[in-house]
């Protein structure tokens, strides 16, 4: 009996979706006692070390999960899974792990590298194990801002290990007890052969074909699909140009999302985006079309998922309020792995500029709490304000390469709300900044003035961005052609480039951007 343990912490239906894609079938741990029944037991998870052993102790699993570790039977960690197999966390001090591996889960210290650790990386074996008999250096799925070290006392546990400003513990195992840092269920067709083998009892090894050196972090290609209600009430991809959706009067219809979805994961998009731009965000939370939407992408596609749009506290029309916490939670576990807050973000920010910190209260705070920093993606929504000297703004500018209309050479990107409708005084870069420090892991930044335009990526607001932060950016709004995507990576150093029209309209193949970087010299997933 493959056993899962369920203990809420984010989306745990993607790791069943994938058990049951390769044809197993599996039961849900519900009480302690199912821990010890269990056959073959899979701990997924993502969020906070503090979070994640708070909700196992008050669940009563912790003794339980000693006792079938102890007795050295059959375990699979994922994320971390891993990571509570350890003493502790510098995550959550004073917060006792497992303890089953000696040591303490570190936080990156990588220099200029981006932290999260969020994307595409390889593993370099350092023993055979079953677990990896058919594994030939494909690349994995990342997210985690934490991580643990080699070390001589951990020696007899190292399985992998992955580089990633220093060489951190992709992989562990001892006995029939074995975790995995990254997180097959998103690693495509890779990640889900190395499922299969836990899940077979696999016990055949084979000599290590792993030749790596060194471990090479990826660029990401992400497709992106705007998903709303046409005019006649049907779910659909749409597109905008510079924000507008309509052609012709209609609302642009481009594909249905599923489907999709499954086109771009079947064409090796790296990850996959949602944004909910229709009015359908004030309906009921339980009568959401985007969490089916969710629901059954997430048993097709399996890298990640982010969706965006409405997530915030609201009262729906029949008078009951949910906190943002209750609506990323619905989205979690409909089959999310990040959820991107937008105009939220800036209201946000707005109060940390007038109070000079966070309360505690906001979206991106009681996310990030829970569920970690990775998992809180600020969509930011700018549009250029020109001026003729930096002294005529307290705003961040930049000296532009474009001029304004009347030949200003300076300009700042004020964030928008309401689709681009409403521009507030609050900059792209203080917006970023801010989140950063309230806790969110990845921006999301694109452009009003380059969407839909086929111009190419606006270099100087997401040079200006990325040099403000530490977290992991996402270049959006404005490809046209494969060397866009080259230039923004080249030029920025971003982590990460997202299109949608280009694709939905086969423009511009995926397969046809990663074979121009990797001619280029720039690290893709294949």
């Amino acid at each position: 009996m493959i056993s899962l343990l369920d203990y809420g912490a984010g989306n745990v239906r993607s790791v069943r979706n994938a058990i049951q894609a390769l044809g197993f079938s599996v039961t849900d741990i519900t009480c302690p006692d199912d821990i010890l029944r269990a056959e073959r037991l899979i701990f997924p998870g993502v969020g906070a070390f503090g979070a994640a052993m708070e909700r196992l102790q008050r669940l009563g699993y912790v003794e339980p999960l000693k006792e079938y570790l102890a007795a050295n039977r059959p375990f699979f960690g994922i994320c971390i899974g891993l990571q509570v197999l350890f003493d502790g966390s510098e995550e959550s001090p004073g917060v006792a792990g497992l303890g089953f591996i000696q040591g303490h889960i570190r936080r990156f210290d990588v220099g200029s590298l981006s932290v999260p650790h969020m994307g595409w990386n390889d593993v370099r074996l350092a023993r055979e194990s079953p677990l990896f008999a058919n594994y030939r250096d494909e690349k994995l799925y990342f997210v985690h801002s934490y991580c643990a070290a080699p070390t001589p006392e951990n020696t007899e546990w190292q399985l992998a290990l992955t580089d990633y400003g220093a060489p951190f513990l992709s992989a562990v195992q001892r006995g029939n007890i074995a975790a995995v840092q990254f997180h097959p269920e998103k690693s495509g067709a890779v990640g889900l052969q190395l499922l299969r083998q836990f899940l077979a009892g696999e016990n055949t090894t084979k000599p290590i074909t792993n030749s790596l050196q060194q471990t090479h972090f990826a660029k990401r290609i992400i497709a992106c699909l705007d998903v709303r209600t046409n005019d006649a009430g049907d779910l659909v991809v749409t597109k905008g140009d510079q924000y507008d959706v309509r052609e012709a009067g209609e609302v642009r219809n481009l594909g249905k999302p599923v489907e999709l979805a499954q086109r771009y994961y079947d064409e090796g998009a790296d990850e996959i985006t949602f944004l909910n731009i229709t009015a359908f965000r004030d309906f009921p939370l339980a009568d959401q079309p985007m969490l089916e939407v969710l629901r059954r992408t997430s048993e097709r596609v399996f890298v990640p998922l982010t969706i965006g749009g409405g997530i915030r506290a609201f009262t729906d029309a029949s008078g009951k309020s949910y906190s943002a916490l209750d609506v990323a939670d619905e989205y979690f576990r409909s089959g999310a792995d990040k959820i991107s807050i937008g105009s939220d973000a800036v209201a946000t920010a707005e109060n940390y500029l007038e109070c000079g910190n966070g309360d505690g209260s906001s979206a991106i705070e009681q996310i990030a709490r829970v569920y970690g920093n990775q998992a809180v993606v600020i969509s930011i929504d700018p549009r250029r304000v020109y001026v003729n000297s930096p002294d005529d703004t307290r705003h961040h500018t930049v000296a532009t390469t474009t001029p304004g209309p009347h030949g200003e050479g300076y300009c700042w990107f004020q964030c928008t709300i309401k689709g681009g409708r409403e521009g507030r005084d609050v900059d792209a870069v203080e917006l970023a900044w801010i989140c950063e420090q309230l806790g969110a892991g990845e921006i999301l930044l694109n452009s009003i003035d380059r969407d839909g335009t086929g111009a190419g990526f606006d270099l100087e607001l997401i040079g200006a961005v990325s040099q403000a932060v530490t977290i992991p950016v996402i270049a959006s709004s404005g490809a046209g052609q494969v060397e866009h995507f080259s230039e923004v990576f080249i030029a920025t150093g971003v982590e990460a480039a997202l299109a949608a029209g280009i694709f939905h309209r086969r423009e511009v193949p995926i397969a046809a951007v990663k074979t121009h970087l990797r001619e280029q010299g720039i690290e893709t997933r294949i």
